[in-house]
């Protein structure tokens, strides 16, 4: 089974690490929002993502709703082409969230 993992790095800095699919993503593995209200800003990388789906998607889109209740700048950092591709066939701009684009 595919598996994805939140880590911190740095003080409001995380990595996701593995697969964002539908077989990765359940109520188990689901980070908690939590880490959402630890700061004014959060950073969140993307680089070492393997593979993901609508439901990689679904996951970001819901840390995005949950960071506006907390009032927190949710940043992401090197999100993958595929990522970015659903996003734009799901008529979603995300551009206001990335930075450092691959």
């Amino acid at each position: 089974m595919s598996t994805f993992t939140l880590s911190k790095q740095l003080d409001n800095h995380y990595i996701i690490e593995g697969d964002l699919t539908f077989l990765s993503i359940n109520k188990k593995t689901m980070p908690s929002f939590d880490f959402l209200k630890q700061a004014n800003e959060i950073q969140i990388d993307l680089k070492k993502v393997i593979t993901v789906d609508s439901a990689g998607l679904a996951l970001l889109l819901e840390w995005i709703k949950q960071s506006k209740l907390y009032n927190t700048k949710l940043v992401f950092k090197n999100m993958p082409h595929q990522l970015l591709t659903l996003a734009a066939l799901s008529g979603l701009d995300l551009n206001e969230y990335l930075t450092d684009i691959d």
